[in-house]
């Protein structure tokens, strides 16, 4: 793996708001080296040169940070970003040694297109994107390759099918499933009330005076008629209203 010089400068490692605020204000990042049983260093480093590194050489690229006259042998352990505009705000390096092994997170690369999506009507699930390793700090890969060319619906690859060669130890479930091709659900829309054709008025609903009743003839009353008084039965006279 190639190593990246980077040159930094020191800073004190109290500092305010105010200082870290101008300081992300000349496009440089604060960061910090620890580990490797020495004290940690707070430092400063320049933002550009910084996303260059991760964008060429991955997230596990190995650096050599420059502090004046000395140097320090690193890795990129974590990199905090503002959560609007994405800008670095702060680096973590942690000091390591090219014999010893560490662990690393390694990003997952799918590669080729799985008939079951191209062709089935699937799509691709992903349950890991990253695989947590340990390995010599050379020996690191950029990214981790995922063959999906082979997926048919239902298919899926795990953990222990991936190539990863003799110098990784993997740390995760070797069952894991990393991908798979699932079945795109379809949801059924449920039918939209009926629409009144344009110029037609709406419909009204029954009146209970009306409803069910029929006139003398037997035919059923329109729905806005109102309902005719009872008739009195033969022989009687009607019902007077009281009144003055």
């Amino acid at each position: 793996m190639e190593q990246i010089k980077l040159a930094v400068e020191t800073r004190n490692g109290r500092s305010s708001k105010k200082e870290l605020s101008t300081l992300r204000g000349d496009s440089k990042v604060p960061g910090v080296i620890y580990g490797g049983g020495k004290p940690p260093v707070q430092v400063a480093l320049p933002e550009k040169e910084l996303m260059a590194i991760r964008k060429k050489a991955g997230v596990n690229a190995i650096i050599q940070l420059q502090l004046g006259k000395s140097h320090e042998t690193v890795i990129l352990k974590d990199l905090q970003r503002h959560p609007v505009t994405d800008r670095p705000v702060h680096a973590d390096f942690q000091r390591i040694s090219l014999t010893q092994k560490i662990e690393a997170k390694v990003p997952l690369r799918i590669v080729g297109e799985a008939p079951g999506v191209k062709t089935g009507g699937g799509i691709l699930q992903h349950e890991l994107r990253d695989l947590t390793v340990r390995a010599l700090p050379t020996h690191i890969p950029q990214y981790i390759d995922v063959d999906v060319s082979k997926l048919e619906l239902g298919g899926h690859v795990l953990v222990k099918d991936l190539n990863v060669g003799t110098d990784i130890e993997i740390h995760e479930d070797a069952e894991h499933i990393v991908v798979h091709v699932t079945q795109v659900k379809e949801e059924i829309a449920a039918a939209p009330a009926a629409v009144p054709e344009e110029g037609a008025a709406p419909a009204e609903p029954e009146l209970a005076s009306t409803k069910g009743k029929k006139d003398e003839e037997g035919k059923p009353l329109p729905k806005d008629a109102k309902a005719a008084p009872a008739a009195p039965e033969k022989g009687k006279e009607p019902a007077k209203k009281e009144g003055k």
